[in-house]
């Protein structure tokens, strides 16, 4: 066995972690260990420069195992592997130890906090002594794709792909192309006509020779892994015998966009008894015929837009929808276009003006005589209908935080901004594809920050507003990064596996199929010629599952073998005793 050589790098997070643990007190006890070459401390060590500074130690030190304290291995544990790669140590010779989650975010004593730190990074050194060297594995790409959804997210990301020559599936659930864009008639700030904007997207996906568009239908299963998912589609005609298409794809774009709040949950509102309080998407569908009426037929003299339905709301989301103020002012820009004597309220809690020109969009608003008035977060405005004497239809009586003044507006007709949320069937969907949900029923990207369409399963990324509210620059822009991420994977021919998976010794196997139940990710099959359990390297994930349920400890985890393990929790015991070593000076 060859001798260690151990390096510890040890980040300070600016002040996330140097505010509650001594960094240098760590290092400097550290350092006093065996096989320990160097120890080194950074500002910043996720940063090129902390990067560089591991890569270039390594050379210098022909360091073979390293230590890195630093946040959650979630965060950075691949950009760390690369560090390792760049100084051509075998990516595998790293473990990470979690000193800002684990330690110093869930602590106030500075002593408790150090010591707690040093146990944790001793632990790791012991571990690491215990580290193989892995290799990847290569499995072929198939270069199809299939997009599960046919929006504006959808049809960006087939014609990217589509264009670079390699062909794609769109399967829609509904009869046409265009997803809750083609319900819009203008975008905010600017005002372009969604409908060109969409159209032009739908004629070149349906004329598209690399496209094949599926309408009415949906994808009822998906089997295999990274490049070589087999998925069925079949057709929502109601005929149960029709034989569903079964295509072969390498990688999947989920793109089902989201559905608008249900307004009538929102009982102080009226929407679905008072017949002039409609929402953003009823007002739309005016817009497109040209004409913006009551439900008398007359044009409104009084029109209120109200904020945040179903948003920015503990009792229904408490998220922001994003899109929602820009349009409200669009439709203020509009209403008022088409009746220039119209007068204009709008109830907002807060203006968010995030996007390009959105602020100047929101200052020629002001300017057109729209009266804005803002209301507290958990304090909705109520609307009833007004007295005969009234020269309107409807009252909202509002909190007005601004003046601190209870304040009644009339109204002849109530647009409610109602909010996205996640689809009915985004459960469903995620079950098939094997990916994560928010609490909000959000789909979960890989990494928020690092892989922003990527999912925990390989192959299968995700786009658009399926993910979160966003407007369509963003949706687009989401979308043709999922088809970069794909088409660097296809160009490639093949896909490198990572090499920490389950592996099953076919000797000490019994055949008792455990393991295949138990798997999430359906990673473990049974040969049914030899009598024992194989897993398929491709799809598992490491996750422990198996190795631990195996009554006949015939599963093995690369890089977490019990040895491996029991080194670090020994780590944990011995490292706890030898923090006492430090003293806060």
């Amino acid at each position: 066995m060859e001798t260690c050589r151990i390096g510890v790098f040890i980040c300070a997070c600016g002040t996330n972690i140097a505010k509650i643990i001594d960094v240098e007190a760590v290092a400097q006890t550290i350092s006093k260990l065996p096989d320990i070459i160097l120890v080194k401390t950074y500002k910043y060590m996720c940063s090129n420069p902390g990067q560089e500074m591991i890569s270039q130690n390594i050379k210098e030190h022909k360091l073979n195992r390293i230590v890195v304290a630093a946040c959650s291995p979630n965060m950075h544990e691949r950009t760390f592997r690369q560090a390792l790669q760049v100084a051509e140590l075998n990516q595998y010779m790293l473990e990470m130890v979690n000193i800002r989650e684990q330690c110093s975010w869930v602590h106030k004593d500075t002593v408790e906090a150090t010591r707690k730190a040093i146990s944790l990074i001793y632990a790791a050194i012991n571990r690491v002594k215990l580290h193989d060297s892995l290799e990847n594995l290569s499995v072929k790409m198939n270069p199809e794709v299939l997009v599960i959804g046919g929006g504006i997210a959808g049809m960006t990301t087939a014609l990217e792909l589509a264009d670079a020559g390699y062909f794609v599936h769109i399967v829609e659930k509904n009869s046409h192309l265009g997803g809750n864009l083609s319900r819009v008639d203008l975008t905010a700030p600017y005002f372009y006509s969604a409908r060109d904007l969409i159209s032009e997207r739908i004629t070149r996906t349906l004329n598209h020779t690399k496209i094949h568009v599926y309408l009415n239908s949906k994808v009822t299963k998906i089997t295999g892994y990274v490049g070589n998912f087999e998925a069925e589609i079949s057709k929502l005609n109601g005929n149960s015998k029709e034989k569903a298409d079964v295509i072969k794809i390498g990688n999947i774009a989920v793109c089902t966009g989201y559905k608008e709040f249900d307004a009538s949950r929102v009982t102080h509102y009226g929407y679905g008894k008072l017949q002039d309080v409609i929402t953003s998407f009823d007002l739309e569908k005016m817009l497109k015929k040209g004409q913006v009426v009551t439900s008398s037929g007359k044009p409104p003299k009084y029109v209120a837009i109200i904020h945040c339905v179903g948003s920015r709301n503990v009792e229904f989301h408490a998220y922001c929808s994003r899109v929602c103020c820009m349009t409200a002012l669009k439709y203020a820009h509009e209403i008022k276009s088409a009746i220039p004597d119209c007068y204009i309220s709008d109830i907002y809690i807060d203006m968010h003006a995030f996007g390009k020109g959105h602020e100047d969009f929101y200052l020629k608003s002001s300017e057109a005589k729209t009266l804005f008035l803002m209301y507290e977060k958990n304090d909705r405005p109520v609307i009833h209908k007004a007295k005969p004497k009234d020269d309107c239809n409807l009252l909202i009586e509002v909190n007005e935080r601004l003046s601190g003044e209870h304040i009644e507006i009339p109204a002849d007709l109530v647009v409610l901004m109602v909010g996205m949320e996640a689809r009915a069937d985004a459960e469903e969907v995620a079950h098939l594809v094997n990916i994560s949900q928010d609490k909000d029923g959000w789909f979960i990207e890989s990494h928020p920050k690092l892989e922003p369409v990527a999912t925990s399963t390989d192959g299968v990324f995700i786009a658009g507003t399926c993910v979160a509210p966003k407007d369509i620059p963003d949706t687009v822009a989401q979308a043709r990064a999922a088809a970069a991420r794909i088409l660097a994977r296809i160009s490639k021919g093949e896909i490198e596996v990572d090499a920490v998976f389950s592996e099953v010794n076919p000797d000490l196997c019994s055949g008792c199929r455990f393991c295949n139940k138990l798997c999430p990710f359906s990673a473990i099959t049974f040969n049914e010629e030899e009598k024992h359990s194989e897993v398929i390297s491709a799809l598992c994930k490491a996750c422990g599952v198996c190795v631990s349920a195996c009554p006949s400890s015939a599963i093995k985890g690369r890089h977490f073998t019990d040895k491996q393990i029991l080194a670090q929790i020994d780590g944990i015991c011995k490292g706890n005793e030898f923090a006492l070593s430090y003293e806060n000076a």
